[in-house]
């Protein structure tokens, strides 16, 4: 999806007193930065943020970190939480950021890199699991949601192989008869509107 690119983006994101700026200078140390040990859970491109802004408002007893790799997608994330940190970097340096301090990983509508030659940029491809496997506290634990069927498929096959079980798998979430709990995010808001097929998995490995 197109976003629109807002003037003085990096400036207004700098300067956001809960942005984490050098994210490097804490890897090891996120229990202090949020001032408690609570589980942490990232999102991995979050966008404007509506969905880890609720889950925060939410659930104050976890942390959050959202990461988005594009300052005008982060300025609409502008309300200010004690438990929510942001991060405006790359999700390949993640090991720069993090040690064994993550309980969950979200993967909300990631860009799906349709063609073969570019699925090692997929964040369900194995390079990025293995990376995920370096910063995970002790178990793992993935939520994921797409609009993308072949992201889904693929996503899937790759969790599967890197023995990972599914806890929950749902081919049209909004419409699932479990009512699975779910905080929409504002991309997913649209998707619901157009009447778009949300593919949503709930993944584990207990370690």
């Amino acid at each position: 999806m197109r976003y629109i690119e807002v003037k003085d983006a990096d400036r207004i994101v700098s300067s956001c007193p809960y942005v984490v700026n050098r994210p490097q200078d804490n890897k090891n140390k996120w229990a202090g930065v949020f001032g408690n040990n609570n589980p942490i859970h990232i999102e991995l491109g979050m966008g404007r943020g509506e969905m880890i802004i609720k889950l925060a408002q939410q659930n104050p007893n976890i942390n959050y970190i959202g990461l988005e790799l594009y300052p005008s997608q982060m300025v609409s994330a502008v309300k200010k939480l004690s438990s929510l940190k942001l991060i405006c970097a790359d999700a390949a340096n993640l090991l720069d950021f993090f040690g064994k301090e993550i309980d969950t990983i979200y993967l909300t509508f990631s860009e799906p890199w349709p063609k073969e030659q570019d699925k090692k940029r997929r964040f369900t491809h194995e390079s990025y699991l293995k990376i995920y496997d370096r910063i995970f506290k002790k178990n793992k634990h993935i939520i994921l949601k797409t609009d993308n069927k072949v992201l889904f498929a693929y996503s899937m096959e790759t969790l599967s192989q890197y023995w990972y079980s599914f806890d929950r798998v749902s081919m049209d979430l909004h419409h699932d008869e479990r009512k699975i709990p779910n905080v929409m995010t504002d991309f997913e808001k649209q998707y619901f509107q157009e009447g778009r097929q949300i593919y949503y998995v709930d993944a584990s490995f207990k370690g």
